[in-house]
């Protein structure tokens, strides 16, 4: 059995984040967000092989994740000539592959048990299943409406509020037959959510439902990004570093440097390397990614910091998410709301703050 990554996007919605870092290997606390998915996957022992499939700097993403061997899994890359959409991507990663396909859309975070998710695809004997999840507010998303049975009734997109009749969405996980794929058109871009899903209800094929109403959450925007890291510190997903750890915990990478006179407040998360000075203060939900160094005095709270940033003496970061090898000059303040892309420079006593702060 294969699975399939969709993990060609632009990522535009993270940008200045994901503009020389593709979102597949943007990190969660210090580990590409690809491998999550990936630590899902292995789960399904009959998974033998994932393939990646991609279009946005493919190289950087190879050159970080290799072979699968860091990853504990083989990997395939397969690139797409130009964009050919969800359908036309999946149909151009399986080629060549005759077994069931199980398809991860390249956002979702999840704890999902796909196990059951597999095993309720071959009980049904199904030609698709697609996981669905409930959300309090359907009317932001396209509904899909099942019946009692579990099996797809319709897509709905966007409904006004007298049209909706349940509160399940697509959550971006599916189990395919590949010999469906016939109906999606060569070299061509092709919806899965908008042609071939509703092909299958039109053609009264076997196409089923399973509702998962666990952890999920699409890590796409800032915010969310900055989300799945608070829930993954207050363990709502049982995943990453602080997974079975007590409230609280203070995760210390190794080679850390802290001060005796610093104050660490967890639950936070230290990479490797990390030096944090005399009188600097790490606020709880705060990420430091390898190599930042937090300066004498200054402080950091319920931020992202990637990798090699420094936040200089007596220099204030709230809220806000920081990229690699960036430099809070000393004085300087960062509010809630800002994202500095990579190799960013706030110059001392500047002031930056978001449209909220």
């Amino acid at each position: 059995m294969k699975a399939v990554i969709l993990a060609g996007g632009f990522g535009t919605r993270l940008r200045p984040l994901t503009l020389d870092l593709p979102k597949p290997i943007v990190p969660i606390f210090d580990r590409p967000f690809l491998y999550y998915q990936i630590d899902l996957l292995r789960q399904v022992p009959e998974i033998d092989e994932v393939i990646l499939s991609l279009n946005y700097q493919p190289d950087r993403i190879a050159a970080r994740v290799g072979d699968g061997t860091e990853a504990g899994v083989p990997l395939r890359y397969m690139v797409e000539p130009e964009p050919l959409g969800t359908g036309g991507a999946i149909k151009y990663a399986s080629a060549g592959v005759d077994d069931t396909v199980l398809v991860f859309n390249g956002d979702v975070l999840t704890g999902i048990d796909l196990q059951a998710v597999v095993r309720r695809h071959h009980e049904r004997d199904a030609r698709a299943t697609i996981v669905l999840t409930p959300v309090d507010n359907p009317s932001a998303y396209g509904l899909v409406e099942t019946d009692g049975d579990g099996n797809i009734r319709r897509f709905l997109e966007k409904p006004r509020p007298d049209q909706i009749t349940c509160d399940t969405i697509n959550a971006g996980i599916y189990v395919l037959e590949p010999d469906t794929f016939d109906r999606i058109p060569d070299d061509t871009k092709w919806s899965i959510e908008r042609q071939y899903f509703p092909s299958l209800v039109e053609r009264a094929e076997t196409f089923v439902a399973y509702v998962d109403r666990g952890y999920w959450l699409d890590i796409g925007t800032p915010a969310s990004y900055v989300r799945a890291h608070r829930d993954l510190m207050a363990q709502r997903c049982a995943a990453g570093p602080f997974a079975g750890r007590p409230p609280g915990t203070v995760h210390r990478g190794a080679g850390c440097q802290v001060a005796d006179g610093a104050v660490i407040d967890g639950p936070c998360f230290l990479g490797d390397g990390c030096v944090v000075e005399d009188g600097a203060r790490v606020g709880p939900e705060s990420v430091l990614g390898p190599g930042c160094t937090i300066a004498a005095g200054a402080v950091v709270e319920r931020s992202i910091v990637w990798r090699d940033t420094v936040v200089d003496r007596q220099a204030a970061v709230h809220d806000a998410v920081l990229g690699e090898h960036c430099h809070i000059e000393h004085h300087a303040e960062v509010g809630p709301g800002v994202i500095l892309g990579n190799r960013s420079t706030l110059t001392a006593h500047t002031k930056a703050h978001g449209a909220s702060g």
